[in-house]
């Protein structure tokens, strides 16, 4: 397996209620976004425990950080060990969980942050 991780952001978390903005690359989806190319729903109003119970049944993937409303996971690919890092932040403002997943190299990710996010909310179901 190649290696293709990039270096961990250091600007991710919460920060008055808002998940960090997706960067301009098409690699990165937001339920917060107001870009219809990035913007994905939120997921329904659950515990981090219950997402962070279906994100490490998912494979390669790595907790980095977890509070009460907060969870931060790094997912790597298969073949290339390109890295994502996801974020669920549980707004409870909103009676929602706010996501972002988002592609820490290049520029295009072939919808596999937008695929991810549909199958942890298909999950939680």
């Amino acid at each position: 397996m190649l290696n293709f991780s990039g270096t961990r952001p250091k600007n991710l978390g919460v920060k008055d209620g808002k998940l960090v903005p997706c960067p301009g690359t098409p690699n990165c989806v937001s339920s917060q976004s107001d870009n219809p190319q990035f913007k994905v729903d939120p997921l329904p109003l659950t515990s981090i425990a219950e997402i962070k119970k279906v994100v490490e049944g998912m494979e390669r993937t790595t907790i980095i950080e977890e509070t009460d409303n907060y969870l931060y996971a790094e997912f790597k690919s298969k073949l290339m060990g390109y890295v994502d890092d996801v974020e669920f932040y549980l707004d409870s403002d909103n009676n929602v969980v706010q996501v972002r997943s988002a592609s820490r190299l290049g520029q295009s990710d072939l919808g596999v942050n937008r695929k991810r996010v549909e199958e942890i909310r298909s999950l939680l179901a």
